[in-house]
């Protein structure tokens, strides 16, 4: 039997986490971090190796796009999904980034579970 797909959610907000951990999970192994530094440290500890990040772009401490960022500089071949509801030009940060998807909250789940399975096939 093929192991789960392990699957990294970063965002601030703890109710966005515990709805996407709870949606995924069913498919996924879900690793969850509520801030960018968090989610950094959860990648370099991980020993099993992250298959897809899901990152919100605006963040304290380190952005999405400081996420992200990093993430496609130290492994390249791990897809990125950034969402987010805020800011004038999501869009233009998401590419600045280099994320492979940008999901505008509010979205549904439909989206995420068609971005999540076409990036890891």
């Amino acid at each position: 039997m093929s192991r789960k797909h392990r699957i990294l959610i970063i965002d601030d907000n703890t109710n966005i986490v515990d709805a996407l951990k709870c949606f995924l999970a069913q498919n996924y192994e879900i690793i969850t971090a509520y801030n960018g530094v968090a989610g950094l440290k959860a990648i370099e500890q991980d020993e099993n190796g992250i298959d897809l990040v899901i990152t919100d772009l605006v963040m304290p401490e380190l952005s999405g796009v400081g996420v992200i960022s990093i993430v496609k500089k130290k492994y390249p071949g791990t897809p990125v999904i950034a969402m987010t509801g805020w800011g004038d030009h999501p869009a233009a940060l998401a590419r600045e980034a280099n994320a492979d998807r940008l999901l505008l909250k509010p979205f549904g789940l439909e989206s995420l579970e068609g971005c999540v399975s076409e990036l890891l096939s």
